[in-house]
């Protein structure tokens, strides 16, 4: 038996649906409902009662409800009181977060917050959109700072994850810029542009697609290389292999040193929002200042 089939069944007698509890566990259906089947055969008993409309439990089920909750938080209790006991869980805190983001806006606040962090030590993975999310999902990662823009879809539930705008930011169209001021590749209808483009799997690139999907002057463009690495791109587009949208928190420094150009004008950038992301339980008195200072930054 496994802890998760127990909170399968928690969400699925909330719920009263097996579409919503599935999709408040971020499991398919089928999944899901494998779970709930491998929970009645460990019971050796129907807990959930046959038939159409809302879901409802059998005798056997209504009777096991009680103690699969009182199991998960027993379980729970006890893995934050052995964390506590190892010195983890009150002074280590991890924040899951994407490449970029690390490089950019995470860095940027934890300058302002660095006082805070010789009271506790702070862990930084990073990874995917995708990844950034599971680990926060899996209790693998106490915050998770993300891109945030209605091309992207982030599967938090507002009723377990609370969050707040760390930052505003922007994807500008970015050359390689000659000596005179000038962009090296410059958007145009006329001829195809050389362009860096962005794996499909980052945030980043999702963005651009949407944006030039329906962008109503979206400009001729000529792939030359698909990348997943912004750190990458932003090379490639300062040697001139050709143009592409970085972040501005990430290539500003470089267009006021005049290494840079906009390929493009204003109406081509790309806006986003960046939001940290918490579950709602209580976390650690470390993690809980730094959700305050998060806030009211």
């Amino acid at each position: 038996m496994q802890l998760k089939w127990l909170e399968d069944f928690i969400a699925l007698a909330k719920e009263r649906s097996f579409t919503r509890a599935a999709e408040l566990r971020h499991v398919t259906h089928p999944a899901f409902g494998r779970r709930i089947r491998a929970l009645e055969a460990w019971a050796g008993t129907p807990l959930i009662a046959q038939g159409s409309g809302p879901v409802r439990l059998t005798p056997s089920g209504e009777a096991f409800l009680e103690t699969a909750e009182q199991l998960t938080r027993t379980l729970t209790q006890s893995r934050e009181e052995l964390q506590t006991i190892a010195g983890r869980h009150a002074r280590n805190v991890t924040l899951a977060t994407g490449r970029t983001l690390a490089r950019t806006v995470v860095a940027d606040w934890l300058m302002r917050v660095r006082s805070q962090l010789s009271d506790g030590e702070l862990h930084i993975l990073t990874g995917s959109l995708a990844e950034t999310v599971r680990a926060l999902q899996q209790g693998d990662a106490d915050f998770s700072v993300l891109f945030h823009h209605p091309a992207l879809v982030v599967p938090l539930d507002a009723r377990q994850y609370l969050h707040v705008t760390l930052a505003s930011d922007k994807l500008v169209p970015l050359s390689q810029a000659y000596t005179s001021g000038e962009p090296r590749y410059a958007l145009n209808n006329d001829t195809p542009t050389p362009y860096v483009a962005y794996a499909r799997s980052l945030a980043l690139g999702r963005l651009v697609e949407d944006h030039l999907a329906h962008h109503p002057a979206a400009p001729k463009l000529k792939r030359l290389m698909e990348c997943d690495s912004p750190d990458a791109h932003h090379e490639y587009v300062l040697k001139g292999l050709g143009m592409s949208w970085l972040p501005w928190s990430l290539a500003h420094a470089d267009v006021k040193a005049g290494k840079l150009a906009r390929a493009g004008d204003k109406r081509m950038d790309i806006r986003f929002d960046v939001r940290v992301y918490r579950p709602k339980r209580k976390l650690s008195a470390f993690a809980e200042t730094m959700w305050t200072e998060l806030a009211r930054s």
